[in-house]
């Protein structure tokens, strides 16, 4: 790679650039630097150090014209002015400098219409090795005319130690300067930090170009017939899309333009605590040479517990997509026939499945609800309801009605069918009620996949108003309907009621005097 390329963003005295590595040569790096171990699966494995997860409460962008205008600002999306900005470039410029430096170039977004090409520059292997997974590899000819549109500087090895007098949440800093193309990271050696800050970018980018971008997973069937799911983490998203009797596109991030639906990335990102060969045999499979797991345990023969969560719940695997036999190797498809919403409640309140109806689709995309049980998180006892507007509203740069109004008309264009799909718990909350089976919930997503779910009678719910199918195929008629999967019938209306007002009182945020955008009728009416 030519210096000077790095010398433009301020790097100085680089020693060796490994541009563009294959596995083979990044795999030997991590091993022989002692930065991964090898699993007996063929897998390398790395601790992402004391970030087990992303650090959104320190994530950042800069606040400069005119892309304030259209960011929405707040908790999710915190402002920093251009100066701090600049400082912390300093920090990490001097920090990737006088190194030997991994350079990996990359695009995001198989559509030739909607992708940017995108840089890495880190000085460890193994976090070159995590983005050459995740994301789309240019070919031989496609790298030699390669431009970065953006470009990322992971400095994970320097902090901020100024940030309380930079106004700043901690040491940690991932920081976007939109204008200039740039981001940087600082403190925090968790690779989704990457992955999940050009997810950022591009749902920044795509709306305004009247593109979708999503956080959903997507496969397509031998009839060309396309399947969107959205889901929070736990719901199911990345198991239920990947189907051996469908083509995998990808299993999280999206995106809708006018040639249909495109992933953003070139391999997948699975959670695999408690993962088992029998059940997710593609995942388990996947898990083999090239594969990057995060975070696991495993003993001296490289032998990995899957079962062992002792240093984060959240152990992951990444890998390219190719590991996956059954995917759609242009990564793309038409526009899809079925979307179907995925959440978990612990409440035990909502139907394994529904039909929505527009209105209804649009209130439950912004309401973007699942529910935490105990165990996942230390003094959570009881469920605890969590509202993620259109299922990603960590990495939502715009307003949370850009892009439910940009999924409303490709509704109508294209004459999707939507359904809520319920993976949690059925005949009680948690704790009382049992974890839905995956044999029901792959039953209910086939008839939604294959349209046998429309020849069934529908009848609607109390309160929630949900449209739910009588019957469907061997599935028990009371675990349709929860209220007859309850064995105390009082038990349950006060339960569904108090999920009801958490609806009601997440949604009142969209409900302002000039809102046009105003789907209230179409959530749960307590007494109804």
């Amino acid at each position: 790679m030519n210096l000077t390329k790095l010398e433009e963003i301020g790097l100085k005295n680089v020693g060796n650039v490994y541009h563009n590595l294959s596995y083979d040569e990044l795999i030997q790096h991590e091993l022989e630097k002692g930065e991964c171990t090898l699993t007996k699966q063929g897998a390398t494995a790395v601790d992402t150090g004391i970030f087990t997860g992303r650090s959104p409460k320190d994530k950042y962008f800069v606040d400069s014209d005119p892309s304030n205008k259209y960011i929405a600002w707040g908790d999710v999306n915190r402002k920093i002015d251009a100066k701090v900005f600049a400082e912390l470039l300093v920090l990490a410029q001097e920090q990737l400098s006088n190194k030997d430096l991994y350079v990996t170039d990359v695009f995001c977004g198989s559509s030739a219409a909607s992708k940017r090409s995108v840089r890495f520059v880190s000085e460890i292997a193994w976090q070159s090795h995590f983005v050459k997974n995740m994301f789309i590899r240019p070919t031989s000819s496609e790298l030699e005319k390669f431009k970065p549109e953006f470009t990322v500087l992971n400095a994970c090895k320097t902090v901020n130690k100024k940030y309380k007098e930079h106004g700043m949440n901690s040491e940690v800093f991932v920081l976007f300067d939109i204008e200039n193309n740039m981001a940087i990271i600082g403190g925090t050696w968790y690779g989704g930090e990457m992955k999940k800050g050009i997810f950022s970018m591009m749902n920044y980018w795509l709306p305004l170009e009247g593109k979708l971008a999503m956080h959903c997973s997507a496969n397509v069937g031998k009839d060309g017939d396309t399947a969107l799911f959205f889901g929070l983490s736990g719901t199911g998203k990345t198991t239920l899309s990947t189907d051996p009797n469908r083509a995998l596109i990808g299993d999280d991030e999206h995106g809708w333009d006018n040639h249909g639906v495109f992933n953003f990335e070139g391999g997948c990102y699975a959670k695999v605590i408690n993962l088992d060969s029998k059940s997710e045999p593609e995942i388990y499979g996947a898990i083999k040479k090239g594969a990057l797991l995060e975070n696991v345990v495993m003993d001296m023969d490289g032998v990995v517990d899957y079962e062992d969560g002792s240093k984060t719940e959240n152990t992951r695997v990444s890998y390219p997509i190719e590991h996956i036999e059954n995917h759609e190797k242009s990564l793309s498809a038409g526009h899809p026939e079925n979307i179907i919403f995925l959440t978990a409640d612990a409440f035990g309140v909502l139907p394994p499945v529904s039909k929505l109806t527009k209105e209804q689709a649009m209130y439950y995309f912004l309401s973007g609800y699942t529910a935490k049980v105990a165990g996942t998180e230390r003094g959570i006892t009881e469920p605890v309801a969590t509202f993620s507007a259109c299922f990603g509203e960590a990495f939502l740069p715009l307003h949370p009605t850009v892009y439910a109004k940009l999924l409303g008309e490709k509704i109508d264009k294209h004459g999707v069918h939507v359904y809520l799909v319920n993976t949690g718990w059925t005949g009680g909350r948690y704790g009382v009620g049992k974890r839905m089976s995956i044999k029901d919930t792959r039953a209910c997503i086939n008839a939604i996949l294959d349209g046998t779910i429309n020849k069934s009678e529908f009848r609607t719910t109390k309160t929630f108003g949900l449209s739910v199918p009588n019957t469907l195929g061997d599935v028990n008629p009371k675990v349709l309907f929860p209220r007859e999967a309850w064995k105390d019938e009082s038990e349950f209306e006060k339960t569904r009621d108090a999920l009801a007002q958490m609806f009601i009182d997440n949604f009142k945020k969209y409900q302002t005097q000039d809102s046009e955008f105003d789907y209230s009728a179409a959530g749960p009416k307590i007494g109804e």
